[in-house]
């Protein structure tokens, strides 16, 4: 996001219409972080189904409250904290689900209505190399507790500031820093046994 931009969603002029539901001006925010709101989803390791819902729910949440909304935060900053509560909220549904049926979201993941591969198929070879690789970060990425994973996600795939992250996860500068430098070394050691074996 360019600086004009990201100045421009601060401005006080901005946020007012914002609040007063000024379609123009939601509509400008829609525009700009669907595809941020998408991308820190699929990060956290949600499939593109479960991203495109992820992102729904954050703008439905996020036009329920906006006529409540104080800018104590940047716009950005706001959309990701409600991001980062309803992927804890999505998590536990998952669990609960995967408890019970988990076929059905295999099914679902890999064929269309039709029955058909969702993806078509490539060189053996290559999938074989880059899949493997994937996985094992992807795995990796897994195992890590959300708060972790959340601010390795934003920190280092969606590039947000401290400052933003720090008011996303709800924590202080120095918590942050503990948070990354644990997220980093249990997945250098994680990837490593991996690849060892």
């Amino acid at each position: 996001m360019s600086s004009t931009i990201y100045k421009t969603f601060a401005s006080p002029n901005f946020i007012k219409k914002l609040i007063g539901l000024d379609h123009d001006a939601i509509e400008q925010v829609v525009r700009e972080y669907t595809e941020h709101l998408f991308k820190g989803s699929l990060g956290l390791g949600f499939s593109e189904h479960e991203a495109t819902e992820l992102v729904q729910n954050v703008w439905g949440t996020f036009f329920d409250v906006l006529p409540n909304f104080k800018a104590n935060s940047h716009i950005r900053t706001f959309l990701f904290g409600i991001l980062y509560n309803k992927a804890k909220e999505l998590k536990r549904e998952k669990a609960k689900l995967s408890k019970h049926e988990p076929i059905d979201g295999i099914m679902e993941e890999r064929f269309d209505e039709n029955g058909s591969w969702r993806n078509h198929i490539v060189d053996p070879e290559r999938f074989m190399a880059a899949s493997q690789t994937l996985e094992i970060i992807e795995k990796c990425l897994d195992k890590l507790p959300l708060t972790q994973k959340m601010a390795f996600c934003l920190k280092e795939i969606d590039d947000h500031g401290t400052s933003d992250i720090c008011k996303i996860l709800e924590v202080t500068t120095t918590n942050l820093g503990v948070l990354l430098y644990r997220a980093k070394n249990r997945l250098r050691e994680c990837i490593e046994t991996k690849i060892k074996v």
